[in-house]
């Protein structure tokens, strides 16, 4: 089987590739691991001087693999769930962070943008975050930063009705640096990472410590993981799951409100 994230570092970057297109890039506990581990990597290695994640396929990531989701509904789910890890690395992470961006990026494919510090955005590409939809709550501390980005109304729109933000929206709102085309896109978001890594390290490291609370990320990261684990364990998700599985629209309004 293909290995489904992949690193290579290159002159000083760190190329993280999403690589499950057959699935949409959707991710795994297995996958979350590894992307995990490639960001702890970043942080302790001298020789990584920037970290760029990118995608294999037409899209970027569908988000969380919706199996493992229905799984964890229904109290199947992993011991140690990897994610939490990811989440932790990146709120925390100190190496400069770049983003290629194509197509559709669902739910943590949107949240872990606030995280990177360079945005570049194919043209057909869609920023989604459908928690809602999947009576679920956002994470990686993305009800404190998205509302801060782009203010509240904009943020309960795509939080609340979950629908697709163009490239051009997400540029304008300051969602992602700029757009290019899809053929440019790997080469341009290089272009940046080596930009990047060519700089003065430490004071990069100094930058980002100073523009980010990360002490603030992570409390609320366990506050949202809280409210998560709730709601992944309702009666709203397991209907949610269920219409998924069913391909039928859910049906919430005969639920109580918990």
């Amino acid at each position: 089987m293909m290995q489904a994230i992949k690193a290579e570092l290159l002159e000083g970057v760190l190329t993280v590739t999403m690589s499950r297109p057959d699935k949409k890039n959707a991710l795994t506990n297995e996958m979350y691991g590894a992307l995990a581990d490639a960001v702890a990597r970043a942080n302790a290695d001298d020789e990584i001087r920037a970290l760029l994640f990118q995608a294999d396929g037409d899209m970027f990531t569908a988000g969380n693999d919706i199996g493992e989701f229905a799984a964890q509904s229904a109290g199947n789910g992993p011991q140690e769930r990897h994610v939490e890890r990811f989440l932790r690395e990146l709120a925390t992470a100190t190496v400069p962070i770049v983003a290629a961006v194509q197509g559709k990026a669902v739910g943590v494919g949107t949240t872990m943008l606030l995280h990177c510090d360079y945005v570049l955005l194919s043209e057909d590409a869609q920023l989604i975050t459908p928690f809602v939809n999947l009576a679920l709550v956002p994470e990686a501390a993305s009800s404190l930063l998205l509302p801060l980005r782009i203010g509240h109304v904009r943020a309960f729109d795509m939080f609340a009705l979950g629908d697709p933000v163009s490239a051009d929206a997400a540029v304008a709102w300051g969602l992602a640096n700029r757009k290019t085309s899809a053929a440019e896109l790997r080469a341009e978001a290089r272009k940046v990472a080596e930009k990047i890594a060519a700089r003065p390290a430490g004071s990069l490291t100094a930058m980002k410590r100073l523009m980010r609370d990360a002490a603030q990320l992570v409390a609320q990261i366990d506050s949202e993981r809280t409210v998560f684990a709730d709601r992944l364990a309702s009666a709203e998700a397991k209907e949610a799951f269920a219409a998924f599985a069913e391909k039928r629209k859910p049906d919430f309004t005969k639920l109580a409100r918990q």
